[in-house]
């Protein structure tokens, strides 16, 4: 009797060690261009909208998954800013040091990750309001910018490396390009024929990140509350 693999599901009793093939292995298995990172990047550059769309209604093996997608951005993202400092030239929180509202813009900076999907949550309510005749559900959307917003991180670190090296200020310039990129890709993912698709979608984003931003002091001021009580 073979006891190298379990009779039943035939996977190996014990795995094999960790060593650096498995790491090797591991870093291929996610940056390979057929269904992996680069290939969704790929995607989400040419045909964001529908490679979206036949994600959420056909084809779920195609893309990377879409949370992993925008942790890993965000991570990238977040490291290249800690590497350069890029955002201490642009975000200055106004505010008493030690404050719950400090406390939370920090916990946001840290965790873009997270923060891009809370953000996301926003977003998706009023995607929802406007595009209400469409059948997508709140969490399609949220995965629908799980993918778009990941690649708008991916684009912000792509021009953070260059103001690091360069000392220019480019992320106005990547701002402008995301807004773009953002009203093109969920308005080709509603309806690409419509040019009220792509003006719905901006509002939506900008409407998402002022009531995100709203939330967060409310926040803060309810935390300092009960801080002095």
């Amino acid at each position: 009797m073979n006891e190298e693999f379990c009779p039943k599901c035939k996977q190996n009793v014990k795995p094999k060690r960790i060593d650096g093939h498995y790491i090797l292995h591991e870093i291929e298995h996610v940056l390979h261009f057929e269904r992996g990172i680069l290939y969704t990047i790929r995607e989400l550059l040419i045909n964001p909208g529908e490679n979206i769309k036949n994600f959420i209604s056909e084809n779920r093996s195609r893309l990377v998954k879409p949370v992993i997608f925008i942790i890993i951005t965000s991570l990238m993202y977040t490291l290249i800013n800690h590497f350069f400092h890029i955002e201490e030239s642009y975000i200055k929180i106004d505010g008493a040091k030690g404050s719950q509202l400090n406390t939370i813009n920090n916990w946001v900076q840290s965790h873009y990750g997270y923060s891009n999907i809370i953000m996301g949550g926003f977003i998706a309510f009023w995607l929802k309001i406007f595009f209400r005749k469409y059948d997508y559900n709140f969490f399609e959307i949220l995965i629908l910018l799980c993918f778009v917003l990941g690649m708008e991180m991916l684009m912000f670190s792509v021009f953070a490396i260059f103001e690091g090296l360069t000392k220019y200020h480019l992320m106005q310039i990547a701002a402008v390009i995301m807004l773009i990129y953002f009203s093109w890709a969920v308005g080709q993912f509603f309806d690409k024929t419509r040019i009220s698709s792509y003006f719905k979608a901006l509002v939506s984003y900008i409407l998402g990140m002022i009531t995100f931003g709203i939330s967060i002091m409310i926040l803060g001021a309810l935390m300092n509350l009960v801080m002095q009580h």
